[in-house]
């Protein structure tokens, strides 16, 4: 996608709904260190992190745009798509992985980046040292399948010398979807 990644990127920044949600750390309310936004297939499609139940957005054009691409380039279908803004290096995603159960066993996630090149690091579980990274911008697409999110943990971590926005969306897809709160 990096022939259309500039234009993508900027209709992404200027049209999409984006939020900075508050969310819990160590026992405390904090903003959460990058914007959000949250679409799928259906309003009940909800997904939870951090204490904070997301209820989705009909699909942005752009989106169900970069979706389709997505689904023929990794042969799955999504049904949802987390949409995340990075205003610069300060902001940051902290160590997790993506093992919740509404996923299913082995989720199938697409990551797709626009703008600034960021580091995407994977650290293995039990073998903490085992690293692998990854800079990912200006349209790359980031497979993760299988029993990763079982057996590895990933972060963005923060880059002072970056400037630039980077957006991220991440292809999901919902198997048992959760109760609203």
């Amino acid at each position: 996608m990096t022939a259309e990644a500039a234009t993508l990127t900027q209709r992404l920044l200027e049209e999409v709904s984006w939020d900075q949600k508050e969310i819990m750390i160590l026992g405390k309310r904090v903003l959460q260190p990058r914007l959000v936004a949250y679409e799928a297939d259906a309003p009940e499609l909800y997904y939870t992190y951090s204490r904070q139940q997301l209820r989705p957005e009909t699909w942005h054009p752009v989106v169900a745009e970069i979706k389709a691409k997505v689904e023929q380039l990794t042969s799955q279908t999504y049904n949802s798509c987390l949409l995340n803004l990075y205003r610069n290096g300060r902001d940051t995603m902290a160590w997790h992985s993506d093992n919740e159960p509404l996923y299913g066993s082995e989720p199938v996630i697409a990551s797709v980046s626009f703008g600034a090149s960021r580091d995407f690091i994977l650290r293995h579980n039990e073998e903490r040292e085992r690293r692998l990274s990854f800079p990912l911008g200006g349209g790359s697409v980031l497979v993760m399948g299988g029993r990763t999110q079982d057996f590895w943990v990933h972060c963005v971590p923060k880059r002072a010398r970056c400037i630039e926005p980077r957006i991220n969306l991440t292809f999901r897809k919902i198997v048992k979807a959760e109760d609203p709160v």
